[in-house]
């Protein structure tokens, strides 16, 4: 069969990833063509774009790269044509695959969707599109199931987290291996995790880092996205304190005591890991207060979503302050707070269902077809 996967950012990519694997499991001749990153093209298939060409966050920031996301959205049609294929897997991000799906269903091609829309975050409209374009969705949040089915009357598969089996998956780094490969000293760790993109880590890393000097018995550990260049961090590393690894997120949670957290899926990886967490969040003022008048959930990290209720503690726009982050990083750092949120992360774990998540995609897709 012939598979066609459209991952737009660097969850995506690692999903993705994990989802191509099962796929080429449960298919031995499964030929897939696709938009994505690294960890997909490693797996095999056809990389047609990778996602760093088309990561753009925000509504200002999209509006000043307009041209260039319509030009993708030509060239990915014109590629889907050319390929033919049996079943078009669209892994989250909405702004770009919805518009394809919409396309690709009046144009014959059965539609699957892995990872939903965050459509009960905003733009709940999209239900309409979705009940139009979309053949099969698999849902990997427990309260999405209910959202669709019990409020918008259409058939979704819960399939657990992906990110369950990413880090089951994940080999185990020796600490003391990860710091002599990474020159990093024995103080213990806190993991900074600014994001992806240029802009929300030039926005982040800044007041991140300016608790350092309030913290020396520790040493700041950046995780530099694969997306970006050593030189774009430099800048940021102005005290001995203050170290970076690329594109190693997961052995630096690892060996993190508590972490600085960008809103993202980066808040619930983090979770998993069992490491303390401040999750930060600042964005560009016309952006925040669009988003402020459209979004109307309670949280904006996917841990306290899921569990419905503040496990982790959420520092967003103005409250995003040294001060803050100050006060709410030596909390985590205290034995007795600690136990209290380990456990809670045991039991959102268990909320998510299990590990097997990408397996289960496949089976259905490959059973679909």
């Amino acid at each position: 069969m012939k598979y066609y996967i459209i991952a737009g950012e660097a969850s995506g990519d690692l999903h993705g990833s994990n989802l191509m694997k099962a796929l080429y499991q449960e298919d031995s001749n499964a030929d897939i063509r696709f938009w994505g990153g690294n960890l997909m093209q490693d797996v095999g298939g056809t990389l047609v774009k990778h996602y760093k060409e088309l990561a753009f966050m925000g509504f200002v920031e999209v509006l000043f790269h307009l041209k260039t996301i319509l030009n993708n959205i030509t060239i990915c049609k014109k590629d889907i044509t050319a390929f033919q294929p049996d079943v078009i897997v669209f892994i989250d991000y909405p702004g770009f695959n919805l518009r394809i799906a919409k396309w690709a269903k009046e144009a014959g091609f059965k539609t699957h969707y892995y990872i939903s829309p965050q459509i009960w975050a905003w733009k709940e409209s999209r239900i309409t599109d979705i009940k139009r374009d979309i053949d099969k969705m698999y849902v990997i949040l427990p309260f999405e199931k209910d959202f669709y089915e019990g409020k918008h009357h259409f058939p979704v598969e819960f399939v657990g987290h992906p990110l369950i089996d990413a880090i089951h998956n994940q080999p185990i780094v020796d600490g003391d291996v990860f710091r002599k490969e990474n020159q990093l000293n024995d103080k213990p760790i806190i993991a900074i995790l600014p994001g992806s993109r240029k802009q929300e880590i030039t926005k982040m890393l800044s007041v991140m880092l300016s608790v350092v000097n309030d913290f020396p018995e520790y040493q700041f550990v950046i995780a530099g996205a694969p997306s970006q260049e050593f030189s774009f961090y430099e800048g940021f590393i102005t005290n001995e304190n203050i170290t970076f690894v690329s594109n190693q997120t997961y052995p630096l949670l690892q060996n993190a005591t508590a972490a600085l957290v960008t809103s993202g899926t980066a808040t619930l990886e983090t979770a998993l890991f069992k490491v303390p967490e401040v999750v930060c969040y600042k964005g560009s003022s016309i952006s925040y207060q669009i988003a402020k008048r459209i979004i109307t959930l309670k949280y904006i990290s996917l841990v306290n979503l899921i569990m419905d209720k503040e496990v982790v503690t959420e520092l967003i726009q103005e409250n995003c302050n040294t001060k803050r982050i100050r006060e709410e990083l030596k909390k985590i750092l205290d034995s007795n707070y600690r136990q209290v949120l380990l456990h809670q992360y045991d039991v959102l774990e268990e909320k998510l269902g299990g590990i097997g998540a990408s397996q289960k995609t496949a089976k259905l897709i490959v059973g679909d077809l």
